[in-house]
């Protein structure tokens, strides 16, 4: 490893770092308020829509993210629809994002005290309301350090949109690898922009669990 190459091929990689960050809070703003939409339905007193969801999540947790991400990117022109690498990994990660997530909310959403439901309920609230003012903002509450963590994993997994050659760090990596046959040092430095966002995130991921469990 050398720190000459490091500093020859930093800028390079750190544009790619800003495109893995891109593509996955982009992912995880699309995922998750589709996992919040489907853990709803996954509790939906109606039998069909509760099966169809649950039958779509579990379709969406045992499809690997590579799986989707290939499907989304060369699958669909074959339906005239066609996605830039950019938005193809971002709309593959946010597939994901949904169905894994949509498991955390629905177990934040039923901790909530049932109690605190049956008296919305004798105070007049309608379900909706309930829902909205009582049920959703302590179930998420609940579900934010998982979420939390499942956001690390996703920053993580945008390493596989290198497959479809977005420009992301790893992309970048393997690239200037290639070009400078000095993988170990490149790789290195890409593991170590990686850990620069993963290990604060997951210390903050730790610090929240604690502080939620004070609260609760």
């Amino acid at each position: 490893m050398s720190l000459s190459d490091w500093a020859e091929n930093y800028p390079a990689l750190l544009s790619g770092l800003w495109v893995s960050i891109r593509v996955t809070a982009l992912a995880l703003g699309i995922g998750m308020p589709l996992g919040l939409l489907l853990a709803l339905s996954a509790n939906s007193p109606k039998k069909v829509l509760r099966y169809v969801t649950i039958g779509v999540v579990e379709i969406g947790r045992g499809t690997p993210a590579l799986v989707v991400l290939q499907i989304v990117y060369f699958g669909l022109p074959t339906v005239d629809v066609t996605f830039s690498s950019f938005f193809s990994a971002a709309i593959a990660l946010a597939l994901t994002t949904a169905a894994y997530t949509s498991e955390i909310l629905r177990g934040g959403l039923q901790a909530v005290p049932s109690g605190e439901v049956e008296a919305a309920s004798a105070l007049g609230m309608v379900n909706r309301d309930t829902l909205r003012f009582i049920v959703i903002p302590q179930g998420v509450r609940v579900a934010i350090p998982p979420l939390m963590g499942f956001a690390v994993l996703i920053f993580q997994a945008s390493s596989l949109a290198y497959t479809i050659a977005l420009p992301e760090l790893m992309s970048q990596a393997y690239s200037t690898g290639s070009s400078t046959f000095r993988y170990m040092s490149i790789l290195s430095l890409a593991g170590l922009m990686y850990a620069a966002i993963t290990i604060p995130a997951s210390w903050l991921t730790g610090r929240a669990e604690r502080r939620m469990a004070r609260h609760l």
